[in-house]
This record gives structure tokens, C-alpha cells and sequence, in this order.
């Protein structure tokens, strides 16, 4: 038993995009993100969390950022006396099959947060989330016109529109308003729950990853050393949630020289053979220090 003291938690959110879907690596049959504690045994922190990912889901790791450290003394309180600190990464790899012994599998982002997927329109879960963030709202009459406002902005209900950035904030809004199980006992729950706060820190791998393929051309790690220019746009699409418009995209990568031809072509569209490009090795040195936006140009 610990006492009076702090407990370090490493935690993973290992990204791949399978069949234009965004996934995530998990263990305990889907309930739970890669994570273990931080030993005296490791030599960093990200060497300690390859270690627990091995072991757990055996599937390698390229990739890997810190990506937010949790501390919150009312949420994830597991050890008696004392906090939890997790200290939760990002990775980004190509999908295979997990052998590890934490019951890992690959599970849809948008399986735990289905308001966050654009692709098909306003998703029809929305309708009863805000119709439930109305009735929240309302029952503090003190502060009822600033959580109206808060759910307007955080859900795109504004002049502003849906902002594809605030996956975190959106997912914090329901955990506020009671609408998701983590919350603690509540008769809503939205979208498939997790094990403690591994949906929170789901929601915040989202949202890093949704705001950095905006100027850093990570996405590539998610692509085969050989794809289209469609899949290209598919898997960003599947990343953002949202749809783009396809002149603009082209566009955009063929001026910032991000792909370069292989001198091969696919017939596995199912239209007219395309031809297959590769990352330019080049960027990530030409662009580390000014950037490369992958551009999320809307239909």
C-alpha cells in the first residue's frame, strides 16, 4: 500500500488507419489503452512504455510522442492515500495482428466516440447529446446561459461551425454533464466506455493527432511505403472525421511536394489504374522547422 504518494502510469495511444478507419490498439478486450506503471527497472519513460506495449499487445512500435501528462486529484484516484499521475504517448504504426497477453485488439475510434465521425453528415447521435446538454444546462439557472453557450461552440452549434480540434473538450463537456459512464453512476452514456480516464486520453491522442497533420506530415506513418493519392486523402479524411474536397487536396500536396511518383500504377481502386507515390524522405528534414499542412479543405 502506498501512501501520501504518487503512482506514475504509462499509457499508450497507438493509432493505424485499416480499410480507411481509424483504429487503436487495446487491451482487456477492447475496455482499456496499452499502459503499466513506471518502474525503477526502465531506463526513460518511453522505454519503460515500449516495454509494457510489447509485452501486452507484442506488436511493434515505431513512432511514439509524449503526448499529456494527467494529474487530476478527483478522476482516476486508484491508489489509497496517494495519485495517480498518467503519463500518456501517442503512436503511430501500421496495423497487424497483436500475439501479446493483455487481450489486445483493434477497435474503431469512432466505436467510443461516435458524435466525432463527419464523413457521412452530422451523425445522428448528436441529436439526443445535445437534446441531453439542453436539459443539463438548463437545471443550474445560475449558470445556465454559459453552459448553453460552452455546449453551442464546444458541438458546433454556433456561427463558427464544427471544429474537429476539440475532441478533448467535447468528450470533457459529456464527462461534466454526466453523459458518459466515467463520469461515475448516470443513466446516459455515449459512445462505448473505458477502463478509469483511457477514453479522456483517447480523445486527447485524437485531438493532438487531428491538429498535427496540419503542419507536421505525420500521417505517413500511418501509410504504406507505396499508395495512391486517394488513399492518401481517405486516410487523412479518416483522421479529421470529415470529408475534403478533392481538387483542393491534390492541389495542395502536389505544390508542398510531399509525394513523389514510383513508376507504378494499381488496378486495386476498382476504376482506372492509379498511380502509386511515396513520401518524399526529404520533408520530414525540409519541413521539421517550417512545417507541412496536410490541408482539411471541406466539400
Amino acid at each position: 500500500m502506498t501512501i501520501g504518494l504518487a503512482h506514475a502510469e504509462l499509457m499508450a495511444v497507438v493509432a493505424a488507419v485499416t480499410s480507411n478507419e481509424p483504429r487503436v490498439m487495446t487491451v482487456r478486450s477492447g475496455e482499456a489503452l496499452p499502459s503499466g506503471p513506471f518502474e525503477l527497472g526502465h531506463r526513460t519513460l518511453q522505454s519503460g512504455l515500449r516495454e509494457w506495449i510489447q509485452e501486452q499487445t507484442g506488436h511493434p512500435i515505431g513512432y511514439l510522442e509524449q503526448l499529456y501528462t494527467f494529474a487530476d486529484r478527483d478522476r482516476n484516484n486508484d491508489i489509497r492515500g496517494g495519485r495517480t499521475i498518467s503519463i500518456s504517448y501517442l503512436g503511430l504504426v501500421l496495423e497487424q495482428d497483436a500475439p501479446g497477453a493483455g487481450r489486445p485488439a483493434w477497435h474503431g475510434w469512432y466505436e467510443y466516440l461516435p458524435w466525432e465521425d463527419h464523413r457521412q453528415g452530422r451523425p445522428k447521435v448528436l441529436d439526443a447529446i445535445i437534446e441531453k446538454l439542453r436539459v443539463w444546462a438548463d437545471a443550474d439557472p445560475r449558470r445556465r446561459d454559459e453552459r448553453h453557450q460552452r455546449a453551442d461552440f464546444t458541438f458546433g452549434l454556433d456561427h463558427g461551425g464544427w471544429n474537429e480540434d476539440l475532441t478533448l473538450q467535447r468528450y470533457e463537456l459529456l464527462y461534466e454533464a454526466g453523459l458518459v459512464a466515467e463520469a461515475g453512476d448516470v443513466s446516459d452514456n455515449f459512445g462505448r466506455s473505458m477502463f478509469a480516464d483511457h477514453r479522456r486520453i483517447l480523445a486527447t491522442g485524437i485531438a493532438r493527432l487531428r491538429a498535427k497533420i496540419k503542419y507536421r506530415p505525420v500521417v505517413f506513418e500511418l501509410m504504406p511505403s507505396a499508395f495512391t493519392l486517394l488513399q492518401l486523402q481517405r486516410t487523412v479524411e479518416a483522421l479529421a472525421g470529415l470529408c475534403l474536397h478533392k481538387q483542393n487536396f491534390r492541389r495542395l500536396i502536389e505544390q508542398q511536394e510531399l509525394v513523389e511518383e514510383t513508376g507504378g500504377i494499381t488496378s486495386e481502386t476498382g476504376g482506372r489504374p492509379a498511380k502509386l507515390f511515396r513520401f518524399r524522405q526529404t520533408v520530414v528534414e525540409e519541413r521539421a522547422l517550417s512545417g507541412t499542412k496536410l490541408p482539411l479543405a471541406r466539400n
